[in-house]
């Protein structure tokens, strides 16, 4: 049997979501935010090299040793897929893989408040899953598509570094392209999609200036543009998004961006009170006038403000989202200090209950 896939095994019966190859290391799994090392002797380079050469194809092992780095997929039968990272580093080779399930989670499971489902009402424009990496932008983005698929029939093109849900065929139809395999880069299958006749179309991340623009550009012509990006909150999301561009175009891309964004759910995950599981606390920022007003103005400073004064329109901050989550005793005070972007907010609950940080 290949040695990985007994560590993959592993990693899925102890609800693992990252499976660590560091030379110089026993195996290590991510379990619940945390790091935990197998009691397995420490791999040397040289078996480093081999666990990771020994699931990769001909062409994937040419790739890695000409670019250093490989993004892929591996699939285990009845057991799940798993995304691939593999790098040289100063002490060889290693690789971080990411447990992906078998089955598609839906929305409501994944703990996504109901605004999720009118936001995927829209028909065009631009729709933004952020957080840091780890907490769960690409299963959600999983979610969204499995939703439209199963209730409309409409076409879903989606570019991805590499595939990780597999869609099946429901009442829509969804086209997976991935990069290396099936397309030479996000640019090049965005300026593909526009005459492929899609509905929708879900970008695995919009991580240059080049991605944006086109994701941008067909929010703008009629289709509605699901992606994911690296950001904390949703109003570094725009300025991320802004900034990306020369000074001398900010002005147009803020006239664009205001009038094709319709929502940004921003993603963090928080070790559950009971400590067998990870809870989301999202943040949602709805496309309304006054949100177009403040990114037209130059004013995202004011966005949380606004986004205090939304709740009317499912509109909510991160804070109030841990807060409520701590309220419901599904996380403990101190996973809510830690987890908060004003810890201050919790230090009273913290000092009364003694709990320590």
């Amino acid at each position: 049997m290949v040695i990985l896939d007994k560590i993959f095994k592993t990693a899925v019966h102890n609800n693992a979501s990252d499976i660590h190859v560091v030379p110089g290391e026993p195996f290590m799994l991510r379990r619940f935010g945390k790091l935990i090392k197998l009691k397995t002797d420490p791999l040397t380079p040289q078996n480093a090299e081999k666990v990771i050469f020994e699931i990769l194809t001909p062409n994937q092992k040419k790739r890695l040793l000409k670019d250093m780095q490989l993004d892929f997929s591996y699939e285990i039968s009845g057991i799940g897929r798993f995304r691939g990272s593999a790098m040289i580093h100063n002490n060889g080779l290693g690789g971080v893989f990411r447990a992906i399930p078998l089955e598609i989670p839906d929305i409501a499971g994944l703990g996504l408040p109901e605004i999720t489902y009118n936001i995927l009402e829209n028909h065009q424009g631009l729709v933004l899953i952020t957080g840091p990496s780890g907490h769960g932008k690409s299963t959600t983005l999983a979610a969204m598509i499995d939703y439209i698929n199963t209730n409309k029939a409409l076409h879903i093109l989606t570019v991805e570094d590499p595939i990780e849900f597999i869609h099946p065929i429901k009442k829509g139809v969804v086209n997976q392209r991935q990069l290396g395999s099936g397309t030479l880069s996000y640019s090049n299958a965005l300026k593909g999609a526009l005459r492929e006749d899609p509905d929708i179309i879900m970008i695995g991340e919009l991580r240059d200036l080049e991605t944006i623009s086109l994701a941008i550009s067909a929010a703008e012509t009629g289709h509605l543009v699901i992606g994911t990006m690296a950001t904390s909150s949703a109003p570094k999301t725009i300025d991320r998004i802004i900034d990306a561009y020369p000074p001398n175009e900010q002005n147009q891309i803020r006239a664009m961006l205001s009038e094709t964004l319709k929502a940004v759910i921003t993603q963090r995950l928080i070790p559950a009170a009971d400590k067998k599981r990870m809870v989301l606390a999202p943040e949602i920022l709805i496309g309304t006038m006054p949100l177009t007003n403040l990114i037209k103005d130059s004013k995202t400073f004011q966005i949380p403000s606004m986004m205090q004064t939304g709740k009317r329109v499912g509109m909510q901050i991160m804070d109030e989202s841990i807060m409520a989550l701590l309220n419901e005793k599904k996380i403990t005070p101190e996973a809510a200090y830690a987890s908060a972007n004003e810890p201050k907010r919790f230090k009273a609950i913290l000092d009364k209950e003694g709990a320590k940080v």
